[in-house]
């Protein structure tokens, strides 16, 4: 894998608009940071897909009910680029993380060092990466789903595509859904090129109405891929048991 540049990471997330990613948060439940890993980094991370020394465990999807494809959780310690993206995402994501609990009068609250809400989490015995490689041909897809593992939660959750859409598959669309109180749920199809990333609410995210904050339930996940292959790299922030 093409050593990381954690200078290059830091300058990439410190020229990003924020505000707007915050906005967009709270009006959509997610938002796309374009560009974030350059195409020599997405092409060393598809490549290291077949270095099992890397994972600490596989999953093939059809034997789960899942969908059709399969993932890699990375072991520790993570590969550098991989630990400078979670590290470097967290505290930039935990204030919104705790303005998102206060308005829905969930108690608990994410400090903002990532170190430190792990430790939270080790102490609970979520003790296991999650991190994880997702390898998708022709037929493959996920199932909605939420990444839970555990107690501790933290409520976002960042999915880069390592593929280019139309050159490397065809098909393979990010998919959320969003269940509202006594409503019909509604899908969003989230378009990502190679290195994009999409934030994203992990379970519940408050929505303002008329009289005040309500929950709602979001779920993800990938549709059928048409032709060719599909890697996207999952930066999950808890840990799981």
């Amino acid at each position: 894998m093409t050593p990381a540049n954690p200078t290059a990471i830091a300058d990439r997330l410190t020229a990003h608009d924020w505000p707007a990613l915050d906005a967009a948060l709270d009006r959509d439940g997610y938002a796309v940071m374009p560009a974030l890993l350059e195409p020599v980094e997405c092409a060393a991370l598809a490549d290291a897909y077949h270095d099992d020394a890397r994972y600490r465990s596989r999953v093939v999807m059809a034997r789960h009910g899942f969908g059709s494809g399969e993932y890699k959780y990375f072991a520790y310690p993570l590969p550098a680029l991989v630990a400078q993206l979670r590290t470097a995402l967290y505290p930039r994501l935990a204030p919104l993380a705790n303005r998102w609990n206060e308005a829905m009068g969930v108690a608990v609250r994410y400090p903002a060092d990532h170190a430190q809400f792990l430790r939270r989490c080790h102490a609970a015995g979520q003790c296991r990466p999650t991190p994880l490689l997702l390898a998708y041909g022709p037929g493959d897809y996920n199932c909605l789903h939420q990444d839970l593992y555990g107690e501790h939660v933290f409520p976002l959750q960042v999915a880069i595509l390592v593929s280019e859409p139309q050159r490397d598959f065809t098909g393979g669309e990010f998919v959320l859904t969003t269940q509202r109180p006594r409503m019909q749920s509604c899908a969003a199809v989230v378009p990502l090129r190679q290195g994009d990333a999409v934030v994203f609410a992990v379970r519940h995210r408050p929505v303002r109405g008329a009289r005040g904050h309500y929950r709602v339930n979001q779920r993800h996940g990938v549709s059928q891929i048409r032709s060719g292959r599909r890697h996207t790299l999952g930066i999950i922030f808890h840990d799981a048991q």
